[in-house]
């Protein structure tokens, strides 16, 4: 999931980007690539695209989509926000706080699932949660990871400045852990179970604590999806597909489910458990319900404050509504004369309705 650079980088990401990134966009066209990485909730974007689920959607509306791994999270997104791919794999957060921030209008396509349980944070020496006051803690800074402790450590009473944040990469975390003098982490799966199977360390707190929040998606970017409706259905009907496949109960199932787990570096067992712990959205209709609930509106408020509080909105942010988010009942958090992030379910509807 997702979810190293200094504060800085970060920030420049956020609001240094040219004005054109976004405008670039603006065209019909019929080549189309997306971006994501290794995290439970998005292994079926490799699938799709391996097992050839992917073109015959793209097929049908007479287009080509390269679904694309890369291996660092952050970058993905920082490749998105300047442009290289029409749209990428990230979180709520990470959409907020970089290309929407950054002056990226982003539509979230496919809000595929919310993690219940597969963001943790791992004290070494176990313990209670309030007992990491007072140590490093090792984490994507500024990424979603970032929230969660802000998060897990309200739940005890302690804040940020009662420890100390150490900015690890995701593609370190394994083996960063594994040196003496890391004592605390929040990571992700496949990186959380892979320490938690294989090292020394006690879970004392996850993200099933505050379910909803930590929101899994397909960003594309705005002016493309308008100007590419194709885009969209293929996207959105090649998903489904795939889910619909690993839900069932057949051989052809079961080979998806090992495909994945293979990826992600473990086996079908140790997948399932990770899909356990994830609020995955098998169908349209389960998509709809969690979009249109009125707790939404309140987890992107949660979100912007976070963001507005640690500066990741850009040092020109006035407020935590400075970027607008809107919902698809037509409703804006935040400045209506500046939405650069939208859940739009038009095309998740499409599928509900059996129009793709």
């Amino acid at each position: 999931m997702i979810r190293t650079f200094a504060k800085s980088l970060c920030l420049a990401a956020a609001v240094a980007l040219p004005l054109s990134a976004s405008s670039a966009f603006a065209e019909v066209k019929t080549d189309f690539k997306v971006a994501w990485s290794i995290y439970a909730g998005w292994m079926p974007w490799g699938y799709l695209q391996e097992s050839g689920i992917m073109k015959k959607w793209a097929d049908k509306y007479g287009i080509t989509v390269e679904v694309v791994q890369l291996n660092d999270y952050i970058e993905s997104i920082n490749q998105y926000t300047a442009g290289e791919f029409d749209g990428c794999a990230m979180t709520n957060m990470d959409a907020l706080s970089i290309p929407a921030a950054g002056g990226v209008d982003t539509s979230v396509l496919i809000a595929g699932d919310y993690s219940n349980g597969n963001d943790g944070l791992i004290l070494k020496e176990g313990g209670e949660l309030a007992s990491i006051k007072g140590q490093n803690v090792n984490l994507v800074e500024l990424s979603v990871s970032h929230y969660f402790l802000a998060r897990a450590l309200e739940s005890v009473g302690l804040s940020e400045k009662d420890i100390t944040v150490v900015n690890t990469s995701d593609a370190d975390m394994v083996s960063v852990y594994g040196t003496p003098e890391i004592t605390a982490v929040v990571t992700w799966n496949p990186m959380l179970s892979e320490i938690l199977a294989n090292q020394k360390g006690e879970l004392v707190f996850d993200s099933s604590k505050i379910p909803g929040e930590i929101i899994d998606a397909m960003m594309i970017n705005t002016e493309t999806l308008k100007d590419n409706p194709a885009l969209g259905k293929a996207l959105v009907g090649a998903w489904f597909e795939t889910l619909s496949l690993m839900a069932s109960d057949t051989p052809e199932g079961k080979a998806a489910l090992e495909s994945m787990a293979a990826a992600s570096g473990t086996d079908l067992a140790g997948y399932k458990a990770q899909l356990a712990a994830t609020a995955l959205f098998y169908t349209p209709e389960k998509l709809l319900e969690f979009t249109t609930d009125a707790k939404l509106k309140q987890t992107m408020k949660f979100v912007a404050e976070f963001l507005y509080d640690h500066g990741i909105l850009g040092e020109g942010a006035p407020s935590p509504e400075f970027v607008g988010v809107a919902f698809p009942d037509g409703s804006v958090y935040g400045d209506t004369n500046n939405v650069k992030l939208r859940f739009d379910n038009s095309f998740v509807e499409m599928a509900a309705k059996g129009a793709l």
